[in-house]
């Protein structure tokens, strides 16, 4: 049991000062500073933590993260390694959606749902896609249908559009698929989304328009990501959002300019920053090029950086604080169906990062529990780095 006293609520609506108690992994009641503060003495396992001058946000989601590393495109010994649960703590992460890339043989959706089940163990709250790039889909089950149904942590399907390495499913093949998500995801009361990681090829997300207006696909089963890989497919990206879409800027893989920078400018626009998300695509593989093209090396794509751009947003713009942490918040598990993450509310999971009034990360908290406070780890998860 954890009461948290004094602390600025961003929720992700910035509702004032007050006080957050969270009992068993939940939100048990928050109290503003018009009303009563909470007031709680002699209980046992009673934490009190004083937070003045600190902000309190939902924790991070990140809903597009390779978990289970990825890479390969350069052969066997370009494969990234898993992340580690720290390396997720230290940025806020408390919720991630752990997802296959190009490869979906030697990376396995066994291995997948295993490490979902293992960041469990340690703390966070972890969910997955089916399938991969490819198409006809890799499943668990029989069927995409099927793993939503019969797999608890899968939420949708993964598929890769515009890029040389997918299959070039046709709209026809597409709105088979999206058949299975959508009555899958009814069925299971899960979000039920098809994710398109979408690559640089010119028809960008032409195929996605063609779905949404010429056969009436429901829109927000489609979850398009990378929209900041080009100018073309983050102009395509707002089109989407003003016919109702979300759509997802990839943070530590390709873009055209930083994404805080787009989506300020956006805002600055007119557009509603609502629809757009961020995700990290943390630990995809990353070839190290020199300047004549040669490669010398590999990296993985950082995980750090969705804290990184929410904080230049909020230090360097004037998008309101309710925007631009809503970015790894409420957006998110608005398009993945998270229903009981993304907010600051009474039964909502007990998930928050503390932050100072320079947007610094001080404090996170996952399920209920400190992990991380003033700066310092509070756990090093069941297999501590040497």
């Amino acid at each position: 049991m954890k009461l948290f006293k004094n602390v600025n609520v961003h929720a992700p609506a910035d509702l004032g000062r007050g006080d957050v108690l969270m009992v068993n992994g939940r939100i048990a009641a928050i109290a503003l500073a018009e009303a009563a503060p909470i007031e709680l003495q002699g209980l046992p396992n009673l934490e009190v933590i004083d937070c003045t001058g600190l902000s309190m946000a939902p924790g991070f989601i990140d809903q597009h993260i390779h978990i289970t590393g990825a890479g390969g495109k350069y052969g066997y010994g370009s494969m990234t390694p898993e992340v580690h649960v720290t390396d997720l703590i230290r940025c806020g992460t408390t919720t991630v959606v752990g997802l296959l890339g190009t490869d979906g043989t030697a990376r396995s959706l066994n291995s997948l749902y295993a490490k979902c089940a293992a960041l469990e163990a340690e703390g966070l709250s972890a969910w997955m896609l089916s399938s991969y790039f490819g198409f006809p889909p890799k499943t668990i089950t029989s069927s995409v249908h099927d793993d939503l149904l019969f797999i608890d942590r899968v939420v949708g399907c993964k598929i890769a559009l515009a890029d040389v390495r997918s299959s070039y499913p046709t709209a026809n093949q597409l709105l088979a698929l999206l058949r299975e998500i959508q009555v899958g995801g009814m069925i299971s009361s899960k979000g039920g989304v098809l994710h398109i990681h979408l690559g640089a090829l010119p028809e960008g997300m032409d195929m996605l328009f063609e779905l949404v207006e010429k056969y009436h696909v429901d829109i927000h089963r489609l979850s398009p990501t990378h929209v900041g890989r080009t100018a073309h497919l983050f102009e395509q990206a707002q089109d989407f959002v003003k016919l109702g879409g979300m759509v997802d800027l990839s943070t530590g893989g390709t873009q055209f300019r930083p994404p805080w920078e787009a989506l300020a400018q956006a805002h600055s626009d007119g557009a509603d920053l609502r629809q757009f998300t961020l995700s990290s695509d943390g630990n995809a593989g990353i070839g190290i090029l020199d300047a004549d093209g040669q490669l010398t090396g590999f990296k993985k794509a950082p995980i750090d950086l969705n804290l990184w751009n929410v904080q230049q947003m909020l230090r360097e713009t004037d998008v309101p604080a309710e925007l631009a942490l809503g970015l790894v918040t409420s957006g998110p598990a608005r398009t993945m169906g998270l229903k009981r993450k993304g907010h600051i509310a009474q039964g909502m999971d007990a998930d928050a990062c503390l932050f100072d009034d320079q947007w610094n990360l001080k404090g996170v908290v996952s399920r209920g529990e400190v992990l991380m406070w003033n700066g310092d780890l509070r756990t090093q998860g069941n297999f501590p780095r040497a």
